[in-house]
């Protein structure tokens, strides 16, 4: 994804600021592939996205000097996608998380033999299931959950930026999400066994 968190805040006084239209191309790329995590689809990522595009581009003139555009236009966009019609239907079931520890894809894939060193745990596993099944994973999650997630994995804010972008707490960003990584792990691992790329695949009854 790009960086756009320099370009993307708006100038101070008596510089001269971007427009909408010069800032909105550097952050197209990062809000929809939230957008596809938080709707049900392409065709109503798409919409919701345009939708906070038009509603960004209408408010555009208001915002205050040292707005963070990126920030900005994903909390447009993570409003809509909550409120839209597109999200009425049931999120996912929160998952047993009782015997979950905090690192379960790291420890379930040392067990099996998987590499767990790099940038992050269990990398080769996240590279062998591949973007398709981490948004289908995230797709799972209950609503708020997969909010927090997807603005952490995909888009890399701190707990301060996703609490500023929802308008949360952020000591309730920091519980939803560390209760979410848990299940997300956890959904990600059966999928992982179910497909059979954890060298042991899942037996069936």
């Amino acid at each position: 994804m790009p960086d756009v968190s320099q370009a993307a805040v708006l100038a101070p006084a008596g510089q001269a600021s971007p427009t909408f239209d010069a800032l909105f191309p550097g952050v197209v790329e990062t809000a929809y592939g939230v957008a596809l995590c938080l709707a049900a689809g392409g065709p109503e990522a798409f919409e919701v996205l345009q939708e906070a595009a038009a509603t960004a581009c209408g408010g555009f003139a208001g915002l205050a000097e040292g707005t963070d555009f990126r920030l900005w236009f994903l909390g447009i966009l993570t409003g809509i996608a909550r409120e839209s019609t597109c999200r009425d239907e049931p999120g996912g079931s929160a998952l047993d998380l009782d015997d979950t520890p905090d690192l379960l894809i790291y420890a379930r894939s040392a067990a099996a033999g998987l590499p767990t060193s790099g940038d992050q745990p269990a990398a080769e596993l996240l590279d062998r299931l591949g973007s398709e099944r981490v948004m289908a994973a995230l797709r799972r999650l209950p609503r708020e959950y997969r909010i927090v997630c997807t603005l952490s994995l995909m888009v890399d804010l701190t707990y301060e930026e996703i609490a500023r972008v929802l308008e949360y707490p952020v000591g309730t960003v920091r519980s939803r999400l560390h209760r979410g990584r848990k299940m997300l792990q956890k959904a990600l691992w059966t999928r992982a066994e179910t497909d059979g790329l954890t060298g042991r695949e899942r037996r069936t009854p």
